[in-house]
């Protein structure tokens, strides 16, 4: 098998290509490092074997759209930056997203109510804010995606255990003009395309809202709205003008859905423009009602997106901290063990105030041969520092560090120190702005045999995504409901370190050198 040649290429000077991570009708997309602000990024190319004018200008196309589209929504991918290669390759950079394309989800199982509610909005969010357009040259131009299908929807489910939809791949989407003639062409997914797209006529939102219907059906049956004998364009031509959709009693006798979404599923079905949903706008006023009654714990993704725009996240964040900290042991100084705590083997989060700086702190009390093994041995120490969050029962923050030191013993295996942060009290929101604004925190050991004085304190780093991660986290928790006992989310939130544990132990026990282990980009 040849090596592809790309692999360790570095591009326009600054993103070195490492693995080829998928392909498409239109290209290839590689993961890659961003070597000048380091970090990972995708970079997608146009294919060789479209390399003429008018494929050129629709990649070009493709970049400028996410681009501007991907400022307005987190729906939709983040375009970057744009280019042509040394081969005369157009190339364009967006961010690197990790997670499962909806249609893998669909083909291990419908998926339940709640869910289905929760990424249909997000779905349609998405769309809105396409549909509303883009600005060129002072004039704004609405955009028809017209190639909404489940493999174009990624889904991430990423250490804050909320679940983010993204629209991929508007490669062959449309800017919709005023003096715009017909299409002439058939361009999209047979299996989701309407009826007016496989005439290849002019479209216009409601052509995404059928193919929107398309998907949302097979979300909540596994199963097509339509059925066809073979694949080829006739035979979906047909079906998509003449063929009733089948009900979901006929495909799944036992699915109980509401008859307010079957009604919305169905309308956005019908073969006439003029009747199904004029504008996702209504899609959305009709999932509003059945996500309040069927998900508690209703996404508040629109809310973030409106939170963003009058309060951005920081993309290009500070310096971590203006005023010099004190030095490790100045800090073990100026920390005393809280008189309301007890003298045991406790974690617990909270700031530590000096002259001129309040840090956000771990403290910590561990047996004092411990300690002198982390503050003598420090070759030997292996760090790692996480932060799992949910929202939902109650907005909840889970302050991982990892202490591992090989004079430990192999048996013992890590301290894990947890602390958790209510996001819905003023302590907790805080100490995750002191993180994202530091970018470092402290970890205070004191000695059960001494608890008097800080035997120890070391200064760990949290890293430029950790830091942009903290700050939305911050403002979602803002606006995020509470449904439920913070316990739960506690619970919750300790299930999925379990999960997370084994692995993350073996790395530090097999890991030959110091420092920390994960999330250090």
């Amino acid at each position: 098998m040849t090596a592809d040649p790309n692999f360790g290429r570095l591009l326009a000077n600054r993103y070195r290509l490492a693995e080829l991570i998928g392909r498409g009708a239109m290209g290839r997309v590689y993961r890659a490092e961003d070597t000048l602000l380091g970090g990972i990024i995708a970079v997608k190319f146009l294919s060789q074997t479209l390399l003429n004018p008018k494929m050129r200008d629709r990649f070009k196309s493709e970049a400028r759209t996410c681009a501007q589209l991907g400022r307005k929504s987190i729906h939709i991918v983040k375009v970057t930056d744009y280019g042509v290669n040394e081969d005369d390759v157009p190339f364009y950079v967006m961010e690197y997203l990790q997670g499962e394309s909806l249609s893998e989800i669909i083909s291990t199982q419908p998926i339940p109510l709640p869910r289905f509610l929760a990424l249909s909005r997000q779905i349609a969010l998405g769309l809105q804010c396409a549909h509303q357009g883009i600005m060129i040259d002072g004039s704004l131009y609405p955009i028809i995606h017209r190639d909404i299908k489940p493999s174009n929807i990624l889904v991430s489910q990423d250490s804050s255990l909320v679940e983010l939809v993204r629209i991929l791949d508007f490669g062959i989407s449309k800017l919709l003009q005023a003096d715009s003639g017909q299409t002439n062409s058939y361009m999209g997914t047979l299996a989701y395309s309407s009826p007016e797209q496989m005439e290849g006529r002019e479209l216009d939102a409601r052509s995404d809202i059928y193919s929107l219907g398309v998907m949302m059906y097979e979300m909540l049956t596994g199963k097509m709205p339509l059925h066809v004998e073979t694949h080829a364009f006739g035979a979906w031509y047909r079906a998509h003008h003449s063929q009733p959709p089948r009900s979901f009693e006929a495909v799944d006798p036992s699915l109980r859905l509401p008859k307010a979404l079957e009604n919305l599923v169905m309308s956005c079905l019908a073969k006439s423009p003029n009747d199904r949903p004029q504008s996702i706008a209504d899609v959305l006023r009709a999932l509003e009602p059945l996500e309040q009654r069927y998900n508690d714990s209703r996404r508040v993704a629109d809310d973030l997106d409106k939170i963003l725009k009058s309060k951005p996240l920081l993309r290009n964040l500070p310096k971590p901290t203006i005023d010099p900290l004190p030095l490790e042991n100045e800090i073990c100084k100026l920390a005393t063990w809280p008189k309301d705590k007890p003298t045991a083997q406790i974690v617990f989060a909270q700031t530590l105030t000096t002259s001129k700086n309040t840090l956000p702190a771990v403290w910590v009390m561990l047996p004092q041969q411990e300690i002198q093994n982390f503050q003598v041995y420090k070759l030997y120490n292996r760090i790692y520092k996480n932060f799992l969050c949910t929202m939902s029962p109650h907005p909840m923050l889970l302050w991982i560090t990892g202490l591992y030191n090989q004079l430990r013993g192999q048996e013992q295996g890590p301290r894990w120190l947890l602390a958790y942060l209510d996001l819905k009290t003023a302590s907790g929101q805080e100490m995750i702005r002191l993180l994202g604004e530091k970018g470092e925190y402290q970890v205070l050991l004191f000695a059960l045999e001494q608890p008097e004085v800080c035997a120890h304190a070391m200064t760990i780093s949290v890293n430029q995504s950790q830091r942009l991660q903290l700050q939305e986290w911050s403002i979602t928790s803002q606006s995020w409901r509470s449904i439920g006992q913070p316990t739960l989310s506690k619970n919750l939130l300790k299930t999925e370190f379990d999960k997370l544990k084994p692995r993350v132990t073996a790395d530090m026990e097999n890991s030959s050198n110091g420092s920390s282990l994960g999330n250090q980009n």
